[in-house]
C-alpha cells in the first residue's frame, strides 16, 4: 500500500544531545531539520511546517440556580504566545511531486519572540511549545510528525529590588473560650527577595510567647498557581519546603539566627502572563493550641540566574551587613592595633646615620621625581623625622625679618 511507503516522519531539533533536549529562551533562533524516510517512491502534495506556543487555562466549577437545580461553569483562556507557519516541499507548478525511497532531509529555521513565557503544566493550565511537520498525499491521510521544545524565560536575580530584604511583624491575643490568654508575636525577615533553586534561605525570626500555653514556629516556601479566565480567578497552592522549630514554652522568647530553608528544584516564577501564574512566598507562622495561627508571609521570587559573586556583590554585602546590625546578630568592627613602637621597626644604627645627615633622603640620586611614586613612599616610610630644636638652626636674616606693625 502507499501508506505503508512512508517508513519514518520525525522532526529534529539541532544542539539535542542523547537524552537532554536544547532549552531555548526568548529571542533565540530554533533550527532543526524534519527527516523523512521513504521505503519506495511516493507522491507528495506539500510538506509543511507549523511551531505553536501557547498558554491554556480551563477548569469548571458547580453552581447551583435553586433548591433542586445544579449545573457546572466552564472556564478557558488561552493565549498564543508563538506562531509560525513554513511550507519546506511545495510543487512549482502546483502539482504533485514524487520523491525517491530513501531518506530525504529539510532543515528549518526560526527566530522566537523577544518575550517568552517559561513552560509550565499545572492542574488547572500550562504553557506548551511545540513544532508539528504534516506531509500532505493525494488520496491518503496526512501524516504527522510533533515534537515538543522547552522554553525557560530568564529571570535575574541581580536586580534592586530582588535583592532587598524582606521583613515584616504580626501579632494577636490568644482566646479560647472567649477569654484572653495572652499575646503572641512574630516577627521575620530574610536578606532578598530573589532566589534560585537549590539555595538555601537563612530565616531570621523572633517569636515572644506570652501566652499561658507553649506555641510552635514554623516556616514554608509556598508555591501558588494562579490561573484566569473571563474575570474569574481558580488558585492551587503548594508546600515546596517547609521546617518546624521548638515549642516556645509560656512566657519565653525564642530567635530564629538563620535557620536554614532549602528551596528544592522548582520551576521559576511566571509573573507576565495575562492568564496564569506561578508565585512563590515564605510562611512564617505560629500555631497557637486552641486559637488560629499566627501567620506572616514574605514574597519570593525564584529566578534562573543565580546571585553573581561580583556584579552585584557590594550591593548585596550592604544590604546584609545592615539586616544582621537591625537584627542584633552583627558585631561592630574591633578597635584597631596600635601602631608599633618606633624602636621596633627603625634600627639604631639608622637612627645614629639620619641624626648626623637629616637630609639624607633629599640627596639620594635614585629618588627623583621621575621615579616609581610607590617606591618613593616604601623608601620615605621608616625614617625618622627631622630633629627638633629649641633654636632655630637657619634663623631669617635681618633684611627679611619681619616689621613690627607698630613701629
Amino acid at each position: 500500500m502507499l501508506f505503508d511507503k512512508v517508513k519514518a516522519l520525525v522532526v529534529q531539533l539541532d544542539g539535542a544531545n542523547a537524552g537532554a533536549e536544547p532549552v531555548f529562551s526568548g529571542g533565540q533562533a530554533v533550527a532543526g531539520r524534519v527527516l523523512l524516510e521513504l521505503a519506495g517512491p511516493v507522491r507528495v502534495g506539500a510538506l509543511k511546517l507549523r511551531a505553536r506556543g501557547r498558554a491554556h487555562v480551563h477548569w469548571t466549577e458547580s453552581r447551583s440556580a435553586g433548591s433542586s437545580t445544579a449545573y457546572t461553569q466552564s472556564y478557558s483562556e488561552r493565549v498564543e504566545v508563538v506562531s509560525h507557519r513554513a511550507t519546506l516541499l511545495a510543487p512549482d507548478t502546483g502539482e504533485m511531486t514524487t520523491l525517491p525511497p530513501g531518506r530525504h532531509e529539510f532543515p528549518f529555521s526560526f527566530q522566537l519572540p523577544p518575550t517568552l513565557v517559561t513552560s509550565f503544566e499545572g492542574k488547572h493550565g500550562s504553557v506548551r511549545y511545540c513544532i508539528k511537520a504534516t506531509l500532505h498525499r493525494p488520496w491518503v491521510p496526512a501524516r504527522r510528525a510533533r515534537k515538543v521544545f522547552t522554553v525557560i524565560e530568564p529571570v535575574d536575580i541581580n536586580t534592586p529590588a530582588l535583592l532587598a530584604p524582606q521583613a515584616g511583624a504580626r501579632e494577636k491575643i490568644a482566646r479560647s473560650w472567649y477569654s484572653n490568654r495572652g499575646l503572641v508575636s512574630l516577627s521575620a525577615k530574610i536578606d532578598r527577595k530573589g532566589y534560585t533553586p537549590g539555595e538555601v534561605i537563612p530565616v531570621f525570626a523572633e517569636i515572644d510567647n506570652g501566652s499561658t500555653r507553649p506555641v510552635l514556629p514554623r516556616a514554608a516556601v509556598v508555591q501558588t498557581q494562579t490561573f484566569m479566565a473571563r474575570g474569574a480567578r481558580k488558585q492551587k497552592r503548594a508546600v515546596v519546603a517547609s521546617l518546624s522549630g521548638e515549642p516556645v514554652g509560656p512566657g519565653r522568647r525564642a530567635l530564629w539566627q538563620g535557620r536554614a530553608l532549602r528551596i528544592p528544584p522548582v520551576g521559576p516564577s511566571i509573573l507576565h502572563c495575562r492568564v496564569l501564574h506561578v508565585d512563590y512566598t515564605l510562611k512564617v507562622c505560629v500555631d497557637i493550641p486552641g486559637s488560629s495561627k499566627l501567620l506572616l508571609e514574605l514574597p519570593l521570587v525564584i529566578g534562573t540566574i543565580p546571585l553573581h559573586p561580583f556584579g552585584s556583590r557590594s550591593s548585596s554585602v550592604g544590604s546584609h551587613a545592615s539586616f544582621l546590625l537591625d537584627w542584633g546578630l552583627g558585631v561592630l568592627p574591633e578597635r584597631p592595633e596600635a601602631p608599633p613602637e618606633y624602636s621596633d621597626v627603625v634600627a639604631d644604627e639608622e637612627v645614629a646615620a639620619m641624626e648626623q645627615s637629616p637630609f639624607r633622603l633629599l640627596q639620594d640620586p635614585d629618588m627623583g621625581v621621575e621615579g616609581p611614586f610607590f617606591a618613593y613612599i616604601q623608601e620615605f616610610r621608616y625614617h625618622p623625622p627631622p630633629l627638633y630644636s629649641e633654636e632655630d638652626p637657619n634663623p631669617p636674616s635681618e633684611a627679611m625679618r619681619p616689621r613690627c606693625m607698630t613701629c
